[in-house]
C-alpha cells in the first residue's frame, strides 16, 4: 500500500485522467497565465499546475520553479486531491506532521507553505490541482482563497473545453473517413449499375433497328420506352455519382427544369399496375432548381403511393405550383394511408409500419428517411396529412 492517502473513487479517477491526455502533454501559454495570475494574487514565488497519475505528479505549468514533475509519495497535492476539501492549506509544513519529515520540506527546496484547490472535472475526479507554495509562512486572505478557486474552476473549463474539441476532430476524422467511403462505394455502384443499363441500351437500340424492319409499330413502341427509361436511368447515375462526391451541389447546381420532360421521366420510370392513374398538375412551363433532387423526392413518393395502395382503381396525382420564394410540390393518393400517432416517425431512418405493399414486399424505412433528408438539404420543409383507409398528401416547400 502506498504511504499517502488516495481519492475513494481512484480507480475512476486515473481511468476519467487518462481520457484527458494531459500527462506529459507540454507547455501551454494559457495554463501558464493562469499559474501566474495565482501567484501575483496570492504573492508567492511559486505557483503550479499539476495532475497526478498513479505514480507520479506532472506540471503541466510550473511558474517560480524549473522542477517539471514530482514523486507521488512526496507530494502536497497528492494529499489535497484525497482531502475532499475545496481548498488544502498547510501554513507551515515543519510543524504538520503529514509533512515534517517530506524531503521537499527537510531538503534543498526547504517547502513551508502551501495551498492547493483540486481540479475536479465534470463526473466529480480530482485529476490534479493549482497550487501556490513557498519557503515562508503565509496566510491566505480570504479573497485570495476565493481567486484560488476560481482559477481552478477556469483551469477545469479549459481542459473539459480541449477534451471535447479533440473529441469533435476525432468524429470529424471518423466522419471524413465515413464518407471517403461512401464515395467509393457510390462509385463502385454506378459502376455497376451502368454496366447492365449499357448493355440494356445498345441491346434495345440493335432490337430496335431488327424491329422497324418487320414494321411491328407497336413492339416499336415498347423498344423505344425500354430505351428512353434506359437512357434516363443512366443519367440519373451519373447525377448520383456527381453529388455522392460533392453533396453541397444539390443547392449550388440549379439548372431550368421543363416540367412536362420532369413529368414524363417520372411516368416512364414507373410501372403502374392495371386500374391505376397517374395525374400531372401544373400551370408553370418551367422551374429552376436541382434536376437530381426534385427527380429523387417524386420516384420515392410515387413509388409509395403506388406500392401502398391498395384500392382497384388507384389515384396519384401530382401538383406543382408556386409561392414567392417557394415551389409548392403536393403528392397525393388514396391509398391505405397513415395514422396520425406514425406521421412524424414515419420520416425516421429504418422506421416501417412492417405492413407488406401491394407487391407483398415490407419496406425498408429508407424512402421517406432520404426523402425529407433531400427536402431539408434544399432549404425546405415537408408535411403528411393522412386519412387511414382513405390516402396521404405530402406537401412540400422548396426554397427557389
Amino acid at each position: 500500500m502506498p504511504k499517502y492517502p488516495l481519492p475513494k473513487n481512484e480507480t475512476a479517477r486515473l481511468n476519467s485522467l487518462q481520457h484527458y491526455n494531459l500527462m506529459d502533454s507540454g507547455a501551454d501559454k494559457e495554463f501558464d497565465a493562469i499559474a501566474t495570475i495565482a501567484s501575483v494574487i496570492c504573492g508567492i514565488p511559486i505557483s503550479l499546475i499539476t495532475f497526478i497519475d498513479e505514480n507520479r505528479q506532472w506540471f503541466k505549468s510550473h511558474i517560480g520553479t524549473d522542477f517539471t514533475e514530482n514523486l507521488r509519495e512526496l507530494s502536497f497535492c497528492t494529499h489535497a486531491i484525497a482531502s475532499g476539501e475545496e481548498i488544502m492549506v498547510v501554513p507551515d509544513a515543519t510543524k504538520d506532521l503529514r509533512f515534517a519529515d517530506n524531503p521537499m520540506v527537510t531538503g534543498p527546496t526547504k517547502l513551508v507553505f502551501y495551498a492547493g484547490v483540486p481540479l475536479i472535472n465534470e463526473e466529480g475526479h480530482a485529476l490534479g490541482t493549482i497550487c501556490v507554495l513557498d519557503q515562508k509562512i503565509h496566510e491566505l486572505s480570504e479573497e485570495q482563497t476565493a481567486a484560488l478557486k476560481s482559477l481552478a474552476k477556469q483551469v477545469v473549463d479549459k481542459i473539459e473545453l480541449k477534451r471535447k474539441i479533440t473529441h469533435l476532430e476525432t468524429a470529424n476524422r471518423e466522419l471524413l473517413s465515413s464518407n471517403v467511403l461512401i464515395q467509393k462505394f457510390a462509385s463502385m455502384a454506378a459502376h455497376d449499375i451502368k454496366n447492365p443499363l449499357t448493355s440494356i441500351l445498345l441491346t434495345s437500340q440493335l432490337l430496335r433497328a431488327d424491329t422497324e424492319k418487320s414494321g411491328n409499330e407497336r413492339s416499336l413502341k415498347l423498344i423505344d420506352v425500354n430505351i428512353s427509361s434506359t437512357k434516363t436511368l443512366l443519367s440519373l447515375v451519373d447525377e448520383m455519382l456527381d453529388y455522392s462526391k460533392s453533396p453541397g451541389l444539390l443547392i449550388a447546381r440549379k439548372q431550368k427544369i421543363k416540367v412536362n420532360g420532369l413529368f414524363e421521366r417520372m411516368r416512364n420510370l414507373l410501372a403502374l399496375p392495371e386500374g391505376f392513374s397517374l395525374d400531372f398538375h401544373c400551370e408553370l412551363t418551367e422551374i429552376n432548381h436541382s434536376s437530381i433532387a426534385i427527380e429523387q423526392i417524386l420516384l420515392n413518393l410515387l413509388s409509395n403511393a403506388i406500392r401502398y395502395n391498395d384500392k382497384d382503381k388507384g389515384e396519384v396525382s401530382v401538383t406543382l405550383g408556386e409561392e414567392e420564394n417557394f415551389y409548392i410540390l403536393e403528392v397525393c393518393d388514396n391509398g391505405v394511408g397513415i395514422a396520425e400517432e406514425h406521421h412524424d416517425q414515419i420520416f425516421d431512418t429504418n422506421f416501417t409500419l412492417n405492413r407488406a405493399d401491394r407487391f407483398d414486399n415490407v419496406g425498408t424505412g429508407i424512402g421517406l428517411s432520404t426523402v425529407k433528408d433531400l427536402v431539408a438539404t434544399l432549404n425546405g420543409t415537408i408535411k403528411l396529412s393522412s386519412i387511414p383507409g382513405s390516402g396521404s398528401t405530402f406537401l412540400i416547400r422548396l426554397k427557389k
